[in-house]
């Protein structure tokens, strides 16, 4: 069992409060699509303010916001032009300070996404790093010469299609570009890049943020040989690339999660563990074996505090896969913590993703319930609270040039991140008065906030009363984990255990009713104000479709793992 330690210097209190991202669940704000204040179809920092009441009584500790600092919006904020400085189209510096200090006063923590493996081909250090091959700034990008017949430089390729190097007439060299062409990569081997980046951090440490999503955080360093990516092998794929792109075809050893990447992360937790308290919750982005880059980058005390990948955000679902991958990174993770995730501005909700659009209502908090049962911190998505189900954008109101490239096969990410419902009744269901950015669908506002909080059986009030629920159980947040064998599909029993008690959970993940033989049963006693329904009739446990079960057994101090 992962446990945290005191140390002589640092009360239990401290370190609980230090700590809070292990116990806590995260809520991601997506700035664009969360409320526009002012009429111009985006959201921004005084439309999250506004609605901080809403999180909040979701119980949830923290928030994670997406970009919304200067930037060209080529990727929607994730091509930064200027890391310090809030974008006009979200607001001010002072809305930002306003929104710190509202979330600070609901006991919500704030985590804003660094997006540092790039910038935008507008940011000040590329104009100047393009200018010519001598200049100050020359090494701060990742640019190599031509093959002598013209071609890049080897056979990297972008997650958003194509060559992962473009050409660039002043310097007459290739720059990488892991993502857009307008997206360079910077040179994370030359240490006035990293000593850049460690002051963009401090800036917001000082700023008084709580803490950092790292965007893509293993793909800050890149093979200074610039060698050839092997191809991945028959059978082989990439975790987190849509099948329809070529980028999954390559062993990506060579331009991603290189070793060099955990030293920079080493320097970059010295400088977050100034302020305590503060935590980091890094992406890794499509990787062949994210357990394993996950125990890496999550090594308690020197790395991360935490981070998730994208094995719980594909299509495959069912109760042997959800135990297959918690299993598998439970083998793997030794001292580090992940942070789990079904759903984020990246992928298909998983609503619609798992095809469970019909069974909304009662899938969508029983996947939210399971998500918060794993061990490690939940990151919940705007939106899931509601059961919202993907949106469908007709291709001429498009915006992701992701779905744009890979259209019709893969539409892209904006299904995902249409704005959020909050009034059933109003112009846009209470989003904007002017013409959002993308469409609100009418299925989303007939699940408008308004709706279900009048409600005491919507999605959001169950989701409340579940996560207020778990804040009393220490087993939930910090207990080691183990799945049940022998489990007929599509049940799933898994048991969270700290000193003194065990807690056992039963989650049918299928629409049907179904029975679990339970002979040590009289040992466990159910637990109630979750808000689900399974109970036990003698010696069996019925579970109805999407429903759960939660029970606690008190251990004797020999029977504790």
């Amino acid at each position: 069992m992962t446990t945290s330690t005191t140390s002589n210097t640092t009360s239990v209190a401290e370190e609980s409060a230090n700590d809070w991202w292990q116990s806590g669940v995260i809520y991601q704000v997506y700035p664009r699509s969360f409320l526009d204040t002012n009429g111009d179809g985006i959201g921004d920092l005084a439309g999250i303010t506004a609605r901080l009441d809403h999180i909040a009584s979701l119980g949830v500790d923290g928030i994670w916001i997406s970009p919304f600092f200067v930037s060209p919006m080529a990727d929607f904020g994730y091509d930064i032009a200027d890391h310090c400085q809030v974008a006009p189209m979200f607001g001010t510096m002072a809305d930002f300070d306003e929104l710190l200090a509202a979330a600070h006063e609901r006991g919500l923590r704030v985590l804003i996404d660094l997006v540092i493996s790039h910038t935008s081909e507008r940011h000040a250090w590329f104009a100047q790093s393009r200018a010519d091959r001598h200049n100050d700034k020359a090494d701060w990008y990742v640019w190599a010469d031509a093959r002598p017949d013209g071609g890049p430089p080897n056979n990297w390729l972008s997650l958003f299609g194509g060559s992962a190097w473009a050409w660039d007439t002043r310097r007459c060299q290739y720059y990488l570009h892991n993502f857009l062409a307008s997206q360079p990569d910077l040179n994370f081997h030359n240490p006035e890049v990293q000593d850049a980046v460690l002051g963009i951090v401090q800036f917001w440490l000082d700023r008084g943020v709580d803490g950092f999503r790292l965007d893509t955080a293993n793909f800050y360093f890149h093979d200074q040989q610039l060698r050839d990516n092997p191809p991945l092998g028959v059978g082989g794929q990439t975790v987190g690339v849509h099948v329809t792109n070529p980028y999954s075809y390559q062993d990506h050893v060579y331009d991603k999660s290189r070793p060099e990447n955990l030293v920079f992360l080493e320097r970059l937790r010295r400088l977050v563990d100034t302020r305590p308290g503060t935590a980091m919750v890094g992406e890794i982005g499509p990787d062949r074996d994210p357990a394993a880059t996950t125990a890496a980058y999550t090594s308690r005390g020197k790395r991360l505090h935490m981070a998730y990948a994208f094995s719980l955000l594909g299509d495959a679902f069912s109760a042997a896969h959800v135990r297959n991958v918690v299993e598998r990174f439970e083998a793997a993770i030794g001292d580090g913590w992940p942070s789990w995730a079904m759903s984020n501005h990246d992928v298909t909700r998983v609503i619609s993703r798992w095809r469970l659009e019909q069974h909304a209502d009662r899938a969508a908090p029983m996947l939210l319930a399971l998500l918060m049962s794993l061990r490690g911190t939940p990151c919940i998505y705007q939106g899931e609270e509601l059961g919202l189900a993907e949106a469908e954008i007709p291709f001429e109101l498009l915006q992701d040039p992701f779905g744009r490239q890979f259209w019709p096969e893969f539409p892209g990410r904006d299904g995902c991140r249409t704005p959020m419902p909050w009034t059933a009744d109003a112009v846009h269901a209470g989003f904007s008065f002017g013409t959002p950015w993308l469409p609100v669908p009418l299925a989303h506002a007939q699940r408008a906030v308004s709706v279900q909080e009048a409600d005491s059986a919507s999605v959001l009030a169950r989701v409340q009363r579940f996560i207020a629920w778990r804040k009393g159980q220490p087993a939930l947040q910090r207990g080691s984990i183990r799945f049940m064998a022998d489990v007929p599909a599509p049940l799933l029993c898994l048991e969270r255990q700290v000193p003194g008690h065990t807690l056992r959970t039963v989650f049918n993940l299928g629409p049907e009713p179904m029975t679990l033989a339970m002979a040590d049963a009289p040992a466990f006693l159910p637990q109630d104000g979750h808000g689900f329904a399974a109970q036990m009739q003698g010696a069996t446990l019925v579970v109805p479709g999407f429903d759960a079960w939660f029970a606690r057994r008190d251990d004797k101090a020999e029977d504790v793992a």
